[in-house]
């Protein structure tokens, strides 16, 4: 930022204090990442800390993202945006989304009227997940979107709904069953079990649905944690693939393939019915994945971060 002449004071105190303090920058790379002293910088620093901008997340919308957050809705045509500040040169997205996106999914549950939400996996949903704060929400009820064992039987180490269960009490339905099947049998076999029938149907009916997102180049969240193969790896990514929600692999316009890989998972698709979808994702190598998702209207809401924003509105 070479020009801060035009940034409200406010907003430039609540960026430098997340440097600070989420990013773990030190006050001379915060000055040269916002093109100021390093006097200035310390100073702005102190000031987040003493207005209570700087709290374990930062209380303050910031311009440039509040922007974003625009963009995204009116491009996309998005019910619901949320754009967390970039935490700094080399960091990892998901350090300055995951503090965001926990009071999101705090309102949620602080709802008072019952709801069904349905739950993805992953690394995202986790790291969120250990950011919220308790909430009483044992009137709502949650059920997962996909199955959570491993082709090797294991359990899926990235499962949130338990984690969520601890933090709010509410009742919740795991879909216990491998993510994907081997054969037509095998996936009939694991869909007429009572309790994955009855997760299923329970998921299809959610008021909310709420998704990290995987891409698929080689580091593929579904090969790197075993529920497919690199021989099905490289048979999707020959057919188009871009990303994948739940399991289920969609191309570039956000399209699902027609694939037996797709074919044989056992859990629900997105969206299953007119109620939102709500994505937590971000970081150079969610770009194209959500670029498709977006565009084939598979989700109503994003949470992510500045640069994934800007990379996608072109801003």
């Amino acid at each position: 930022m070479s020009d801060d002449s035009e940034v409200p004071p406010q907003d430039l105190a609540a960026r430098a204090g997340w440097l600070y303090y989420v990013g773990g920058l030190r006050q001379d790379r915060i000055a040269e990442e916002l093109g100021i002293s390093r006097q200035r910088a310390q100073r702005l620093v102190a000031r987040a800390l003493a207005e209570g901008l700087v709290r374990v997340r930062i209380d303050h919308p910031i311009a440039e993202c509040l922007e974003l957050e625009r963009a995204l809705r009116q491009k996309f045509g998005l019910s619901r945006a949320r754009v967390a500040p970039r935490a700094g040169p080399g960091q990892d997205a998901l350090r300055a989304i995951a503090p965001v996106a926990a009071p999101e999914l705090e309102r949620i549950f602080s709802d008072e009227t019952p709801k069904l939400i349905a739950l993805g996996t992953g690394r995202t949903l986790r790291a969120v997940v250990e950011q919220m704060q308790t909430v009483a929400a044992s009137h709502h009820k949650m059920v997962s979107l996909i199955g959570n064992v491993a082709p090797d039987g294991s359990a899926s180490f990235y499962e949130v709904i338990m984690r969520i269960a601890d933090k709010t009490g509410a009742p919740h339905y795991p879909m216990s069953v491998p993510v994907m099947a081997r054969d037509a049998e095998e996936l009939a076999l694991y869909r007429a079990l009572p309790h994955v029938k009855s997760a299923r149907t329970l998921a299809e009916q959610a008021d909310v649905t709420i998704v990290g997102i995987g891409q698929m180049a080689d580091d593929a969240p579904l090969f790197m944690d075993g529920f497919i193969t690199a021989e099905e790896l490289h048979a999707v990514q020959d057919a188009g693939a871009a990303g994948e929600i739940g399991g289920h692999i969609f191309d570039s316009e956000g399209r699902y393939l027609d694939h037996p890989v797709n074919n044989f998972m056992v859990g629900v698709r997105v969206p299953a019915n007119r109620n939102p979808v709500l994505c937590i994702g971000g970081g150079v190598s969610k770009i194209k994945p959500l670029r498709a998702a977006l565009q084939g209207g598979l989700i109503a809401g994003l949470i992510t971060d500045e640069l994934t924003a800007a990379e996608l509105t072109g801003s």
